[in-house]
């Protein structure tokens, strides 16, 4: 196997060689943000021999929903999603554990009981990929903030839907065109010593996964009741000079409750599939639990994203049968998420069309996420790794789901662009037809890790033959 020049094999790991002081070397990719996105891009190119940068602003300055000094620090839930393959969400995480994700390593590695998802312990999967990003001698991780973008070398910019305001507007000023952004908010988390388990029963729905969730049944007046709390709460006000758009996937609680009645009953509340034990009957409506570390010590409330003030948040969902004397790990909050108009400002390659030094990665790019986001970074960085080598830079198919992803980015009609979530509804249709859903969604998941494969080979090869990894 031919080495990037400069570079030597030691141990299964690529290192620089003793360099001449007077011979110039390239300098190294930088990435800017080490989230999801920035870890697993700059992950990427350090796999393919070349030097990277990682810049990340914590813990010199925390955004306003982050709170670890570690890398990859997921704030919104400890949910990755499903994992079965009539989701597009697991055929893409099963297209990165193939490609070698660092991300997916470290979410097997911590990963904890959530019935037919994938959720891990937060703290051990930051701190795996922290370890991981500091121990790699091609990986420069610098800790500072940046303000401004670099005006020279290749750069990823993987800053996230939190972006600071001086990147932002160094951002703006790049893209020429009015900043996008929405709002995301996130559920509380309660100690589980603190809940009522002689209320609260554990059970998935349809008895699938296993008891992997803690249940709260309300009955038709205790489920109003919470309803009519909920629309005449106080709430954290946004700040006048920003639009307040919500994203559809993440809708805050009592934002659902003011959309009607039966809004949650029929959403994150639904009972169907659940038999309470205790009456052998469907409750009205319930509330779910979802373990949130890998020693089952916390909980979150699974779909209670929420703006409420703290105070309003402890007196409205304390009275939920069994949460009588919850404690309160961590509140819900709501936080802003930036993105660009990806169609107008990125090319297929993630590239920004006014400057080709510049690659986009994660949900800044209008990815909706966690997995999205790290998928987008993983292909930055060996699209980066690629052009900073001078080799051609090869899309993944369309009918993967990380070429699905990728032409919703720079394909989508820019007059309407959002960010979304992988779906079956991004892929090419089959070329024979499927009568019932289910089928028609895995012939796309089948489809798509047997088209994958000649794609990774190929562009393995190109960028020094990376290792494979067999489905």
């Amino acid at each position: 196997m031919t080495h990037p020049v400069g570079f030597t094999l030691k141990s299964g790991i690529l290192l620089p060689r003793k360099r001449d002081p007077e011979v110039s070397v390239t300098p190294p990719i930088t990435v800017i943000g080490a989230g999801l996105a920035g870890c697993e891009a700059a992950w990427q190119i350090a796999r393919t021999g070349c030097p990277v940068t990682l810049v990340e602003m914590k813990p010199r300055r925390f955004s306003e929903a982050h709170l670890s000094p570690d890398l990859a620090e997921l704030v919104c839930s400890n949910s990755l999603r499903g994992t079965a393959m009539n989701n597009a969400v697991g055929c893409l995480k099963q297209e990165l554990r193939y490609c070698g994700s660092l991300f997916m390593d470290a979410a097997d590695a911590t990963r904890v009981p959530a019935g037919g998802a994938l959720a891990v312990d937060r703290q051990a999967f930051s701190a795996c990929i922290t370890e991981r990003i500091a121990g790699h001698p091609l990986i420069d991780l610098q800790r500072r903030e940046v303000t401004e973008i670099p005006s020279q070398g290749r750069v990823i910019i993987a800053s996230g839907p939190l972006t600071s305001p001086s990147l932002s507007d160094a951002i703006g000023r790049l893209t020429g065109s009015e900043q996008l952004y929405f709002y995301d908010a996130i559920a509380p988390v309660v100690e589980a010593d603190s809940l009522d388990l002689s209320v609260i029963w554990r059970a998935s729905r349809y008895g699938r996964g296993g008891d992997d969730y803690l249940n709260c049944s309300l009955d038709r007046s205790q489920y109003l009741a919470f309803v009519e709390a909920l629309k005449t709460a106080d709430k954290v006000p946004g700040r006048d000079f920003e639009k307040v758009i919500h994203f559809e996937g993440c809708m805050p609680v009592e934002e659902m409750a003011i959309r009607g009645d039966m809004t949650l009953a029929f959403g994150p509340m639904k009972p169907v599939g659940l038999i309470d034990p205790r009456s052998g009957r469907e409750p009205f409506a319930v509330v779910q639990l979802r373990q949130d570390n890998l020693h089952g010590t916390l909980y979150n409330l699974v779909g209670f994203q929420t703006k409420l003030t703290y105070p309003e948040q402890r007196r409205i969902f304390r009275p939920l049968p069994g949460l009588e004397n919850a404690r309160f790990a961590r509140l819900g909050s709501m936080h802003r998420n930036t993105f660009i108009n990806a169609p107008t400002c990125l090319t297929p390659e993630l590239g920004f069309r006014g400057d080709a030094r510049l690659l986009f990665a994660g949900q800044i790019t209008g990815v909706e996420g966690y997995v999205e986001s790290a998928a987008t970074g993983l292909l930055a960085g060996l699209f980066a790794a690629a052009k900073h080598l001078g080799k051609p830079v090869f899309l993944p198919p369309v009918s993967t789901a990380l070429g699905a992803m990728l032409r919703h980015l720079y394909a989508s009609d820019p007059k309407n662009f959002q960010p979304m979530n992988v779906n079956y509804g991004l892929f090419p249709p089959l070329s024979t037809d499927r009568v019932k859903r289910r089928e028609r969604r895995l012939a796309m998941a089948e489809r798509a890790l047997t088209d994958i494969v000649p794609w990774w080979r190929k562009l393995s090869v190109q960028l020094t033959g990376l290792v494979n990894r067999a489905l």
